[in-house]
């Protein structure tokens, strides 16, 4: 009797252990975040056992809840340099899309039209093309990724051209194209991903914002897509991982309108 017992309770630990479900935490740049909340809900249908959580809070959010451990992988939207202890996995390539109010006549600026107004040396629309009207210049917070690319791509870097004081500063992708949506005279930055018929997207240097141009490299104002492990991923966030670089999970990617890794 004793020995059936315990075959039948480590049959019983067995299967609960077997059933028992699996967390990962991920947190971070809100520009990825649509991509990663896409994917995670793929993932979730195919292995009910794993329970995917997405968060946002920006970049600089995305390294230090990994650093920190609060999270299992977080989401950064700008190069990163080596960062010790942090394992880095390009899940998509993004591109930085200027926008404008879809009442706005512009089409094109170049990228020293881009940087001279978000420096405040071009500061009325007249001046590229435009109506006379005072620009309204609207950027992301410090410690932004997609802020911290569009000054690597368009400001000359951290030591060039610095963005305007004085420009409305909005927490998050989304906050930005609102600010636009709702200023004829706005202009702002915001990932490809989350460009809609809200508003409009203007050429850089001639090229459309797409994700054929985005894939070929022709639209320069481009950045990847990353997510942050502490040290190698193990476990059910490695599956996760290995996942989303499948071409299944790639599929998802392009869904939510990033540019799959090739």
């Amino acid at each position: 009797i004793i020995v059936v017992l315990v075959i039948i309770v480590g049959a019983y630990l067995a299967f609960a252990g077997g059933s028992e479900e699996e967390k990962i935490t991920i947190a971070g740049s809100t520009s990825v975040q649509p991509v990663a909340e896409k994917l995670a809900e793929a993932y979730m249908e195919k292995h009910p056992n794993v329970k995917i959580t997405v968060q946002g809070g920006g970049s600089s959010v995305g390294l230090k809840s990994v650093q920190d451990g609060t999270a299992d992988i977080g989401t950064y939207s700008s190069n990163l340099n080596e960062t010790s202890g942090i394992t880095q996995y390009e899940i998509a390539k993004d591109g930085i899309v200027v926008i404008v109010n879809n009442e706005n006549s512009v089409t094109d600026l170049t990228t020293n039209q881009t940087k001279g107004i978000f420096g405040g040396n071009i500061t009325n629309w007249n001046s590229v093309g435009g109506s006379d009207a005072t620009i309204n210049v609207v950027t992301r917070e410090e410690g932004s990724g997609t802020r911290d690319a569009f000054i690597s791509l368009v400001m000359g870097g951290k030591n060039g051209t610095s963005i305007l004081e004085t420009a409305i500063v909005q927490s998050s992708t989304e906050a930005v194209k609102q600010s636009v949506k709702g200023d004829p005279d706005a202009v702002g930055y915001i990932s490809l991903a989350d460009l809609n018929d809200d508003v409009k997207a203007v050429n850089i240097d001639g090229v459309t914002p797409s994700e054929e141009t985005v894939s070929n490299g022709t639209y320069k104002l481009q950045r990847p897509f990353l997510f942050l492990t502490k040290g190698q991923a193990s476990g059910a966030t490695l599956d996760f991982i290995n996942w989303v670089m499948s071409s299944e999970g790639q599929a998802i990617v392009e869904e939510a309108g990033a540019v799959p890794v090739k």
